[in-house]
Formats: C-alpha cells, structure tokens, sequence
C-alpha cells in the first residue's frame, strides 16, 4: 500500500493482487463430486449362485432322465415250463408307472431348455426376469416331480408289503428284479424333486437380494 501525501490530497492505492485474493475467498466454494461406487463382491455372489443353478441343473437332468428310462424299460415275466402260462409286470400296466414316465420324462426336458436360460444368468447375474421365469417353471416341475414320484412309491410299497385288508398279495417275492427296478426310478425320482426345491430356494434368494 503506498501513501502518497499532495497539497492536502491523500491517494491510496490497492495493489489488484490483493482485490483478486478478496474476491477469490468470497467466491463459494465448488460443491464436491459424488461418485458412484460399484459392489463387485455383490455381482459376484450373484454370478456364483448362477453358477451354482447351472451345476444343480445338470444334476437334476441326470436324476429325472434316469428315473423316467429306469422305469420305462422295466418289465419282468416270471419263467415257466409251459409257453402258455406266463406272468409278465410291465411298467405301463399300473396308470401311477406311466404317469411316473411322463412327468419326469416332461421334467428332464424342461431341464435341458432351461439351460441356455442358466447360462444368460451366468453371463447377466442381474438379469431378473429371466431368473423369474425359471422360477416360475421349477415350481411347476417341483409340484409334477413329487406328484408323480410319491404316486409311483406308494405303488411300490403295496407291491412290496400287500394290504391284508383289501387281500392285496405282495408280487415283490415273485418279481423281485421289476420291484428292484421301479423302487431305484422312484428314489432318483425323489432326488430330482429335492434338487427342485433348492433351485427355487436359490432363484427366491437371488431375486430377494437384488
């Protein structure tokens, strides 16, 4: 600041150093920028039960499939000495045996085209929609597996402990292989189901954590 003193005039002057400084601590601040953050642990855990899906898919696939050509190709006809009397049990003389071949027939199919549907879900974990319709579907073959295999096991137990109360002989003691057979379709019947059921647990989960 310089003070220059003139015949009763005084001049100050204010160097713009200073009035530049002034403005400058005036001025508002800028606001602060927000930037969004991504979860990667979370893309992650979604495509790891996407995965998880894929795998229990194939699993499921493997058990159905088994379960419809176990018991498809199940008949057993009991040797005799004459040609003329015979006692043959086929699969598709008892109505709970068929519909046991269809429904987990149906349900081995339905597994082999949700597939590609499993794989969009690994490539997209966030993908909804497609984890709503598989879910949707998975309910419906978790209602025809279980309808069909607990038919099919109840069927099973009367062939091998009869009813005495309706005079229903056990056959299991004469046709052991057929009885042998159509008891191991239903248990890889049951296991298709039970592998249903955590494939809706894990779509149910997966969609209640987007």
């Amino acid at each position: 600041m310089d003070v220059t003193s003139r015949s009763h005039e005084t001049t100050i002057h204010i160097p713009e150093t200073e009035s530049k400084s002034t403005e400058a601590r005036a001025a508002p601040a800028a606001a602060p920028k927000v930037v969004a953050t991504q979860h990667p642990a979370r893309g992650g855990w979604k495509k790891g039960v996407a995965i998880f899906d894929f795998i229990l898919r194939l699993c499921a696939i493997a058990a159905t499939l088994a379960a419809a050509t176990t018991m498809g190709t199940t008949d057993q006809t009991l040797p005799f000495f004459t040609q003329f009397i015979q006692f043959q049990a086929s699969y598709d003389d008892l109505p709970a045996f068929s519909f046991f071949v269809i429904a987990n027939a149906l349900a081995s199919g339905y597994l082999v085209l949700s597939l590609p549907f499993s794989i969009v879900g690994i490539v997209r974990p966030h993908a909804a929609g497609i984890r709503l319709l598989l879910l949707i579907f998975d309910i419906m073959m978790v209602a025809l597996t279980t309808a069909s295999a607990a038919a099919a096991a109840a069927v099973v137990y009367l062939a091998h402990n009869g009813n005495s109360s309706a005079n229903w002989v056990a056959i299991c003691q004469q046709f052991n292989g057929f009885c042998q057979r159509v008891s191991t379709a239903v248990v890889a019947s049951f296991i298709g189901a039970v592998i249903f059921v955590f494939l809706v647990i894990l779509s149910a989960v997966a969609l209640r954590r987007r």
